[in-house]
């Protein structure tokens, strides 16, 4: 598993949290499975979150995938690590290439209601000129602008396309 460190700007110097996520590249049909929230200024997220108390990382992205987009997935493993320091944060991202295995029931928060979360089907060039445009993010939307670049690093790197 290859490890890539993001340090923002705005990093303090020293962490004192750390967030711990997982996220499912997940393929079929050659299309790329993203997580759009319309109502967030048109956000979009490789699926996936924070992991809980007692799971496995495998558990994490099994779970995220499943809430958030009706997906059962089958990971495989984990192929990359994304830390990013901002603020007094620590955030430790793990990218899971992962096929559909079935379907469920979708159970979003409430927060994901609110922002409209949508699963979408996209191929992975569309997906990269989303994420692509993190520099569009810089300043006041630097959250943004480190999302993006983290997806966009984690596609190039676990499906080896993009230049």
């Amino acid at each position: 598993m290859k490890t890539i460190e993001f340090v923002d700007p705005g990093y303090s110097g020293e962490f004192t949290r750390t967030r711990r996520a997982c996220r499912g590249i997940v393929l079929r049909d050659g299309l790329v499975l993203l997580s759009h929230y319309p109502a967030s200024g048109d956000l979009w997220m490789i699926p996936g979150g924070g992991k809980e108390e007692g799971e496995t990382d495998r558990d994490t992205v099994i779970r995220e995938v499943a809430e958030e987009s009706g997906y059962l997935i089958e990971p495989r493993d984990c192929a990359l690590e994304i830390i990013e320091y901002f603020g007094d944060l620590r955030h430790i991202n793990h990218y899971f290439p992962a096929a559909v295995a079935g379907e469920t029931e979708r159970k979003p928060t409430d927060l994901e209601e609110r922002l409209k979360l949508e699963p979408k089907w996209v191929t992975p060039e569309e997906a990269l000129a989303i994420f692509s445009r993190y520099d569009d993010y810089a300043g006041e939307k630097g959250m943004k602008r480190g999302l993006y670049l983290r997806e966009y690093t984690a596609l190039k790197e676990v499906l080896g396309i993009g230049g």
